[in-house]
Parts: structure tokens; C-alpha cells; sequence
């Protein structure tokens, strides 16, 4: 399990050459909330966007994302429903417990990689409130409803705030 924000800007090679193939840009997320795919920044000059099936993927490790062959990746033919980055972005959205108390705004999610399931979702109340009291983790094992306005979680109690400041 690992963040959104640790796998943002890692190098995807293909290990039958060893050559790197790209670099994470983001997460394509359906509307049930289940990470689909990555989207792979390809190229030198003129970058294109590149559509990978989460379940294509050899394995994730701290220092790149391993792929079989670079022919698994598929050229984006239409943006994503959600992300998490980019357009029709999940990031910042308001999320609110179905029962309607606000919880703060999406800032980065956790997901089982070989699945593709987020199991939690990192919220914010704002800078300030961030180092003064950390950002706080939500879990929910049901899916979500993911609004034009709002994000809609089913939680029974919501986790203690966890200290991001290393303290």
C-alpha cells in the first residue's frame, strides 16, 4: 500500500531491456473509486500522455514501476473519468460522510497497487491547520460516490489525526 504522492514522478521500465519507458503522472480513478490505471508521461521532447493498466504492472517498487514490455502502455484515446492530478481532478474536492459532516478536502490517496482498491483517502483543512494539527486519514472498506460537488464517504469513526511533521 503507498500514496498517490510517493509514486507521482517515478520511472517506469521495461524489464526485458531495461530501459525506461516514462514517468507516473497520475491515476485514473473510475467513478466507483478503484484506480484503473497510471497515466505515463512518454517522450523526450513532445511528451504524451499514456494510458497503463494497473493490472499490467510487474510490480512497484520505491524506485520505479516494472513493466514487461513497453507495447502494454495504450495511447490515451480520451481523458480519464477522474484523476487524481489532472483533469476532472479529485484533489481538493470536498469530502463529506454520508450521514453529511464535512471531513476536509481530498489531498492524496492510499491504494493496494496489485488491485487498484483505495483503501484510504488523506484530507486537508488548510496549510495552517496541517502544521498545527497534521493531515488526518480516512479509511472506508465500501465505495464511494464521487458528486459534481462533493465526495461521498461511507465511515463509521474517523481515524485520529496523524502528525505529518515528523514529530
Amino acid at each position: 500500500m503507498r500514496t498517490f504522492s510517493l509514486l507521482k514522478g517515478q520511472p517506469v521500465f521495461e524489464t526485458k531491456s531495461g530501459t525506461k519507458i516514462g514517468e507516473i503522472s497520475d491515476l485514473y480513478i473510475s467513478p466507483e473509486g478503484i484506480v484503473k490505471g497510471l497515466l505515463v508521461k512518454k517522450g523526450t521532447l513532445f511528451k504524451q500522455s499514456c494510458f497503463l493498466d494497473i493490472q499490467k504492472v510487474d510490480s512497484f517498487g520505491w524506485d520505479g514501476v516494472m513493466i514487461e514490455d513497453a507495447g502494454l502502455l495504450e495511447k490515451a484515446k480520451e481523458m480519464p473519468e477522474y484523476t487524481l492530478g489532472h483533469q476532472h481532478s479529485l484533489e481538493g474536492k470536498m469530502m463529506l460522510s454520508k450521514s453529511g459532516e464535512s471531513l476536509g478536502l481530498l489531498n492524496d490517496v492510499y491504494f493496494q497497487e496489485e488491485l487498484g482498491t483505495i483503501v484510504g483517502y488523506e484530507i486537508t483543512d488548510g496549510f495552517f491547520s496541517d502544521i498545527t494539527e497534521g493531515k488526518q486519514v480516512i479509511h472506508s472498506k465500501k465505495p464511494l460516490t464521487i458528486g459534481k460537488d462533493a465526495i461521498i464517504v461511507d465511515v463509521n469513526k474517523m481515524e485520529p489525526s496523524i502528525n505529518t511533521r515528523g514529530e
